[in-house]
């Protein structure tokens, strides 16, 4: 498995990530998270825009911001795109959130069974105690080809969410 040392920083201290540095053009990988109980895949997700907005743990302010606003920008394109937040949460803790924060533009996949998503997609961060992924945006148009990226380089910071936006609204025609 490809690793990426000094890829992202916390709080100025360099991290590695795992997997493969993903570019505009790619074919989306497969992977595979759980939605409540059950798996889903990337090749389950509606064949339309989608979002993967990436996050270290829906419990820490900069996740749960990212997800809120999101959530409330997201609320016009309901049926054009489909929109997940990803992070290693347990889907019981994600359904916990989605639910005090009133969360319902964005479906949470929990990638907590073997980390596929974030080894896929490289944005599992290697060397801390508890494993957690790095802060990043994906956007995937209906045909499946990644039309945006962002890996947030300080994973304390916030995406640049006018950017992904504007990428999922091209991207939903």
């Amino acid at each position: 498995m490809e690793k990426r040392a000094n890829a992202v920083t916390f709080k100025g201290a360099p991290l590695t990530l795992v997997g493969p540095q993903l570019k505009v053009g790619d074919k989306a990988p497969e992977f595979t998270c759980l939605s409540g109980l059950e798996t889903l895949t990337l090749a389950q997700t509606p064949a339309k825009a989608r979002l993967f907005s990436v996050v270290p743990s829906l419990d820490t302010p900069v996740c749960s911001e990212q997800t809120r606003k999101f959530d409330k920008e997201l609320a016009g394109l309901k049926d054009k795109v489909a929109s997940y937040t990803v992070s290693l949460d347990l889907p019981f803790a994600q359904k916990r959130f989605c639910g005090e924060h009133s969360v319902t533009n964005m479906t949470t996949l929990s990638d907590v069974h073997n980390q596929s998503f974030g080894k896929s997609y490289g944005t599992l961060i290697e060397g801390l105690p508890l494993s957690l992924l790095s802060r990043a945006i994906f956007v995937v148009d209906k045909g499946g080809k990644i039309t945006y990226v962002e890996y947030v380089p300080e994973v304390a910071s916030h995406p640049n969410y006018d950017a992904a936006l504007a990428a999922l609204k091209t991207a939903a025609g």
